[in-house]
């Protein structure tokens, strides 16, 4: 169990947290949501010690181990593989590092001997001769297979690295689990068996993420960040989502009564206050005016972007048919024979183990790459948006102010205001218009970019992992967006609700071509499943 008791955390005169007391317990997995700047991952850091609160403490049930997810992906990089992960039970570890110290003595004595039996019963209580078995179950679970395991860090590529750090974090079985984003570059797979990993942990989880799905599967918490405060509820985030849909509209109702109701009792009054055989009345309804109250809705810090895209014109019969793609790299096949067709409606999700291969076909069919063999053709009534998974060129050296900048993607001349009106909708409006485009945080770079896919009024969007850098309220914005647009989508995405309720096909690419199948994703899961794939 690990708790707050009146945790106060002040960056000048802004209170990050006040007097915030909540309590962990065992067997939960919580939660940990709100706005942008609210202080999710300075919470954490709260409680794993890394930051000290103004006031207040954090109380850990003596004896207790926490483990943290590491955000370093350099701090092991002279460490092997396998070392790397023993080392999140740092205890066990310094055992084990001591341990071998004292064998390898030429000089070996009573001493030694006693301190070597000592360490022997504390690391057989700690399940020590299963640490390195136990290890490798959880690289092989995460995906590390095990040519992988006596490697140095340095020589693993970033993705890789991410995995060992959180085996590294969950190793051990600790009694407190803190991990921040730790759906973050994972594949698929990856994140499907630390789902049902924490599933089945029996400890205390407290995790911050923006991926809704996995939110939904692991946590039996919500812990909501908003003005400086900390409300836990019982459940997952759609149910919190619902909930705090469903009280803020009730909220509302009772404004609204209370509204009418008040201009009914004034109407009243100011009709007969100067009749004196209704002066009484009137009297008494004054008083209950007096006392009428009206809710006081707090809105919320979070801001919700409107996203929604409108085509200039529906596509015709013929969208994208491609025929014999292939596209090689250091002489790696990215892509090998693929063929398929689009239809009118289709909004595809891509997928492949190897990541490179959506990017790639993505590039290709929007003419970035040009040395591919096969042949692609788009249908005379298309018109494509495209949303890259790298958009920094766009942002980097551009000293525009954002205004400016989405003035470069304009059809003809347009109005200041208009541009203003776009940039709006993705939560950048008044003096925040005039942002340079070169200062712009991941998830601002993201909403700019979205704001000009929308301005396009394009009929096919493509878009390469868009919810990347996003935060929840804007990933729930372009999920509704998306889900409501008439015409075409081509996209790739690890969010699985975001996958799951957008696509209504699903093409896989594989080393010997793809794999083509007219379904939801989680069908498409379920077949994989029942072709043992």
């Amino acid at each position: 169990m690990i708790s707050t008791q009146n945790v106060t955390l002040r960056y000048g005169d802004r209170a990050l947290f006040e007097n915030v007391s909540i309590q962990f317990t065992e067997g939960n997995c919580y939660g940990i949501i709100g706005a942008n700047g609210a202080g999710k991952s300075t919470f954490l850091k709260i409680l794993s010690g890394e930051i000290e609160p103004n006031k207040g403490e954090v109380v850990m049930t003596p004896g207790q181990r926490l483990s943290v997810l590491k955000q370093d992906h350099f701090a092991y990089d002279e460490e092997e593989v396998i070392k790397t992960v023993l080392m999140g039970n740092k205890r066990l570890y310094e055992i084990m590092q001591r341990k071998e110290e004292l064998y390898s003595k030429s000089d070996f004595n009573d001493e030694d001997g006693l301190e070597l039996a000592e360490l022997e019963g504390e690391f057989m209580e700690m399940d020590g001769w299963n640490a390195e078995t136990d290890a490798e179950i959880l690289l092989n679970g995460l995906g590390v297979s095990g040519e992988f395991h006596h490697l140095l860090m340095k020589e693993l590529g970033d993705q890789q690295k991410v995995k060992v750090l959180l085996a590294q974090a969950l190793f051990g079985n600790p009694d407190v689990l803190l991990l921040d984003e730790p759906t973050n570059h994972l594949d698929l797979k990856s994140i499907n068996w630390l789902e049902n990993f924490l599933l089945n942990f029996p400890n205390t989880v407290i995790v911050v993420s923006h991926d809704r799905h996995f939110l939904n599967k692991v946590c039996t918490h919500i812990a909501d960040i908003d003005y400086s405060k900390i409300q836990l509820y019982v459940g997952n985030y759609d149910f919190w989502y619902e909930y705090s849909q469903m009280m803020l509209k009730q909220a509302k109702e009772i404004n609204k009564k209370a509204e009418a109701k008040k201009k009914e009792l004034e109407e009243f009054i100011a009709r007969f206050s100067a009749n004196a055989s209704k002066a009484k009345q009137a009297t008494s309804r004054k008083k209950l005016l007096d006392n009428l109250e009206m809710v006081d809705i707090k809105p919320s810090l979070r801001r919700y972007p409107f996203i929604g895209f409108t085509p200039d014109r529906e596509v015709g019969n013929i969208v994208l048919n491609v025929e014999g793609l292939s596209y090689e790299l250091n002489g790696e096949k990215i892509l090998n024979n693929v063929s398929f067709s689009i239809s009118p409606k289709d909004k595809v999700a891509f997928v492949s183990d190897n990541e490179l291969a959506v990017t790639t076909f993505f590039k290709i069919i929007t003419g970035e790459i040009e040395d591919y063999e096969g042949t692609f053709q788009w249908g005379v009534t298309t018109s494509q948006s495209y949303f890259p998974k790298d958009n920094n060129e766009y942002f980097d050296d551009c000293d525009l102010t954002l205004v400016d900048w989405l003035r470069q993607y304009a059809v003809g001349d347009v109005y200041d205001q208009d541009l203003r009106g776009w940039l709006g909708r993705v939560l950048f409006s008044g003096e925040e218009a005039l942002k340079k485009a070169n200062v712009l945080s991941g998830g601002e770079k993201v909403r700019c970019m979205l704001a000009k896919m929308m301005m396009a009024n394009c009929n096919v969007l493509i878009l390469d992992e868009p919810t990347n850098h996003l935060d929840l309220e804007s990933i729930q914005a372009l999920n509704e967006g998306l889900m409501r647009f008439k015409e075409n989508i081509l996209f790739a995405s690890h969010d699985h609700q975001f996958v799951q309720t957008v696509a209504n096909r699903v093409i896989e690419f594989t080393t010997d071509g793809c794999i083509d199948r007219l379904s939801t994703f989680d069908e498409y899961l379920e077949y994989k499943e029942k072709m043992g794939a």
